[in-house]
């Protein structure tokens, strides 16, 4: 059985989107003010999943 990840990238919004890297950086730069997070604060799989209105368990399973 393969672990869950608690945090999401850019590499991994990519993969999920389709967009650029540059755009999936600028997407979580806008997520973290969303969620008023600290530049040093991660953005976790669960957070991406409710921004963008996706299934968290769906994202667990491409991401991984």
């Amino acid at each position: 059985m393969k672990e869950k990840r608690l945090v999401i990238y850019p590499k991994d919004i990519m993969l999920i989107t389709g967009k650029s890297e540059r755009y999936c950086r600028y997407l979580m730069k806008k997520m973290k003010a969303h969620f008023n997070k600290e530049t040093h604060q991660v953005i976790t799989v669960i957070e991406f999943s409710k921004y963008l209105g996706l299934d968290a368990e769906k994202v667990n399973e491409i991401i991984i």
